[in-house]
């Protein structure tokens, strides 16, 4: 079997090397496991800036400046302590010793809050110490001065303070040394906390500005990916293609990278390949095709000069055969016995019949070669036609022909009124006792015509029904009925010539046809194709 329009599968393409083998979708996820990871490095340095922030920030918010501010408030008591107690020497009011022992209070509950923040305090021990100094020297400056002084009043009066002024004297500046030494402790907490703080949001914003340019690398990383992995291959792609299609059937298609479109390329210029392959072959058929057509144009006009000769050439010796063979019977008739005519009676009919064969091949041999021209007409036109022709058979028959009322069609006119001619006078010649009824139907069938000749004469066998529309067939002898056996032969061809089909309506199996016949065809709609 020939190879030739048959599906030939497609060459595997070359495969992508390097990073060609990667494909589009691996680039992508690639990159999406570099920026994953770039992101989580990120931001775990943030999660641990932004904890370290956190602590710093309770450290020196929540319990080294309230610590510094207990400090104070514990100083502010001492000192109001310490003015009350010396007041109230000089004056020995009692006011004054209300307000010492508020201040006393005072000291007491900042002392207590105080306490409270140690557990958080940095450096806690070092902080719990000097705290505990503090309540030591002030509870000493207390017992030795202000106690002291408050249970002297009732002795010395208004000069109490100025005889205890030594001691507090000595007293009080430890406790301002140790107020001091607290608040310079605290203090540097503070400071160091701040700068620790600082550098904890100058992480932090490190930490954002690393995850905004990974964003940014990535959203440009997208975009180089798509320019380079997928839009330039893509426009390549699309030159070559449009170099092909402008003409440059050679032009090779080939695409390096990325692997997606590498094998595209390479099926598009496989399936290139295989149609340039294909259309050389088109090629060279249509080369041998128009071959052909020469040679069947060359046959064709081969025939039409055989039928040239057949008409003219070959006609005449036939009548001169059958006229000198009736000539010889009229002249010497008297002299020649009965066997003798008999002869001459046969020459004289196998003479005609072959020229009425002849007739009837020339007939055949011109659908749709001499005067074949399509056109759009009423199918009713070549019907009254082939009527008028048929007139005195149909007159001697006593026939009655009925029609429906037929479309317009689009055929050749003689043609038309020689395929109704042949129905309608095999309708009139195979008629049987009855008087000949014949109808020309129509239908409308899909796109075309069907026509149908309806008879109710003599029918014909069901396993005849594909025989009688070869030609020069005959159901019949020439004694019973005359012609050639043509008619039939020269109906299929009109019809195929217009495009359509041809048949008879098959009877029942093993019926006679008694029930007449009925041949359908069909012809192209002549209002559609306007």
């Amino acid at each position: 079997m020939s190879d030739r329009g048959r599906l030939r599968p497609l060459p595997a393409p070359e495969p992508a090397t390097g990073f060609g083998k990667l494909r589009v979708g691996q680039w992508f996820l690639l990159t999406g496991v570099l920026i994953a990871a770039a992101l989580a490095i990120t931001g775990l340095f943030a999660v641990a800036s932004m904890k370290d922030f956190t602590r710093l920030r309770g450290a020196v918010v929540d319990v080294v400046d309230p610590a510094a501010l207990r400090t104070l408030e514990i100083s502010n008591a001492l000192t109001a302590q310490e003015s009350s107690a010396r007041t109230y020497g000089r004056t020995n009011e009692e006011r004054s010793l209300l307000a010492y022992r508020a201040a006393v209070a005072d000291e007491a509950r900042a002392m207590a809050e105080l306490e409270r923040l140690m557990p958080r305090m940095p450096e806690g021990d070092a902080v719990r110490a000097e705290v505990q100094r503090i309540g030591a020297v002030g509870d000493a400056w207390r017992r030795d001065y202000a106690e002291a002084l408050i249970a002297s009043v009732p002795t010395y009066k208004t000069e109490t303070a100025q005889r205890m002024a030594p001691v507090n004297a000595e007293r009080f500046t430890e406790v301002r040394r140790s107020l001091d030494t607290l608040r310079a402790h605290l203090n540097r907490l503070h400071d160091e906390g701040s700068v620790r703080l600082d550098r904890g949001w100058s992480a932090l914003y490190v930490a954002l500005g690393v995850i905004v340019a990974v964003l940014v690398l990535a959203g440009i990383g997208s975009v180089l990916i798509v320019r380079f992995a997928v839009l330039r291959p893509l426009a390549e792609l699309t030159e070559q293609v449009r170099a092909v299609g402008q003409g440059d059937f050679d032009h090779r298609l080939k695409v390096e990278r990325p692997s997606e479109l590498s094998e595209l390329s390479g099926h598009v210029d496989a399936m290139r390949r295989r149609m340039l392959a294909e259309w050389r072959r088109a090629s060279e058929a249509q080369v041998k095709l128009e071959e052909q057509a020469a040679e069947l144009r060359r046959s064709n006009s081969e025939l039409e000069q055989f039928a040239y000769v057949a008409s003219h050439d070959l006609q005449e010796p036939l009548r001169k055969v059958a006229s000198f063979t009736q000539m010889l019977d009229q002249r010497y008739g008297d002299q020649l016995d009965t066997r003798a005519k008999q002869y001459i009676a046969f020459a004289v009919d196998g003479a005609k019949r072959m020229q009425l064969l002849i007739n009837d091949l020339l007939d055949f041999s011109r659908v749709g070669r001499i005067g074949g021209e399509m056109a759009t007409l009423d199918a009713d036109v070549p019907l009254q036609a082939a009527l008028k022709n048929l007139a005195a058979p149909i007159e001697e028959a006593g026939a009655t022909v009925t029609s429906d009322e037929l479309p317009v069609v689009r055929g050749n006119r003689s043609q038309l009124t020689q395929l109704f001619q042949n129905l309608i006078g095999n309708a009139v010649k195979f008629r049987s006792e009855e008087p000949p009824k014949i109808h020309i139907g129509v239908r409308r069938d899909g796109d075309v015509w069907e026509f149908s000749c309806t008879d109710n004469g003599i029918g014909i066998d069901g396993k005849y029904t594909e025989r009688i529309f070869l030609i020069f067939q005959r159901l019949h002898g020439r004694d019973a009925y005359a012609g050639t056996g043509i008619g039939l032969a020269l109906c299929k061809k009109i019809v195929e010539y217009h495009g359509g089909r041809i048949w008879v309506e098959q009877p029942e199996p093993g019926t006679t046809g008694t029930a007449g016949t009925t041949f359908k065809w069909t012809l192209p709609d002549g209002e559609s194709d306007e």
